[in-house]
């Protein structure tokens, strides 16, 4: 199986029989754990990375609270395209060389890959307990399987079954496609993203800093003065229910997330289900079974037959890309 073309970075050394470091690097937090080569993860860590100038002092920070442990092997989930040696991350400051960074942590091998084709590398482990379903039948065996989740920004990748009975996990930035609006609340969105931006992407929107964008937007149309909320406030009081314009801004947000991963779901094939991350949608609950989610998912004229039959998961996991990296990591070099 392969992973698209995530980096690595690798010395003569012979690894150690020490535990290997993961990470999960997003905008907003980023998560390390350690792992003995087939077993459990351990000392799993939540940093801010504003906390942080560079991946690199986090990274030395985590291991010294670790008690320095002698890892010589790592893979590296991170929000951003992996193109080369140069990393710099869409909506955190943070940039780096994976040589540099692999050189400055003593380690023989370094893997860099995309968070969401980590997260994607979970896919296949997770357990029922971690899932919660919303519509649809069930997954078709050996079917692709598709991967999208709003946090920070949008995360995009899937699973692609291969002539080998495995998977191939995509490493892709669909979260930066054109937002195309279909209401007329979407085309209010989309010309108020195109005076700020010039282009408006689906993440714009289906993100945390998209759900707060949509919020001010709507307070505007309707002649409100937006009040100065986070994401995490929108969300708690569209949850709660004591402000409308809350529930408006979080039911479109929902909304075009369910257009977005129905198209993603007809692009891939992805019969297999479609399984929500990220660190918005799991927090939702119930709501998002209620939301407009799962009607702008089925709502593809001709094919909406072929999408009601899709499954819809959203991951409970705790820390599913840590395991997706570590994952990737026993597919590369092995678990022994």
């Amino acid at each position: 199986m392969s992973t698209g073309t995530p980096e690595r970075s690798a010395a003569g050394a012979e690894p150690s029989a020490g535990p290997r470091l993961l990470a999960d690097v997003g905008g907003t937090n980023a998560r390390f754990a350690l792992q003995q080569k087939g077993g459990p993860l351990s000392r799993i860590e939540v940093l801010p990375a504003a906390d942080f100038e560079t991946l690199e002092a986090a990274a030395k920070h985590y291991l010294r609270q670790a008690g320095q442990p002698d890892v010589r092997q790592a893979a590296i989930g991170i929000a951003t395209a992996i193109t080369g040696d140069h990393v710099e991350m869409t909506n955190s400051p943070w940039q780096f060389s994976i040589e540099k960074l692999r050189n400055a942590l003593g380690l023989s091998e370094l893997f860099v890959l995309n968070d969401f084709t980590a997260l994607a590398w979970a896919l296949p482990g997770l357990a029922a307990d971690e899932l919660v379903q919303v519509g649809g039948g069930q997954p078709v065996a050996n079917a692709a399987r598709a991967l999208i989740g709003p946090g920070t920004g949008l995360g995009v990748s899937g699973l692609i079954p291969d002539a080998y009975g495995g998977f191939s996990a995509l490493a892709g930035e669909g979260g930066h496609t054109a937002f195309a609006p279909t209401t007329e609340e979407e085309l209010a969105l989309w010309r108020a993203g195109t005076e700020a931006w010039g282009r408006v992407s689906v993440e714009r929107l289906v993100s945390g800093p998209g759900l707060r964008f949509i919020y001010e937007t709507l307070c505007r149309v309707a002649g409100e003065a937006p009040q100065a909320l986070e994401p995490q406030d929108v969300s708690d009081r569209a949850l709660a229910g004591t402000d409308a314009r809350c529930g408006q801004a979080l039911r479109a947000f929902l909304g075009i997330l369910g257009q977005t991963a129905g198209d993603l779901a007809l692009t891939l094939g992805a019969r297999g289900g479609v399984y929500i991350g990220g660190g918005i949608v799991p927090r939702l609950g119930d709501y998002f079974s209620k939301s407009p989610f799962r009607q702008r998912f089925e709502d593809k004229g001709r094919f909406e037959a072929y999408n009601a039959a899709i499954p819809v998961f959203v991951i409970h996991g705790a820390h599913p890309a840590l395991a997706g990296a570590a994952a990737y990591l026993d597919a590369r070099i092995g678990t022994k």
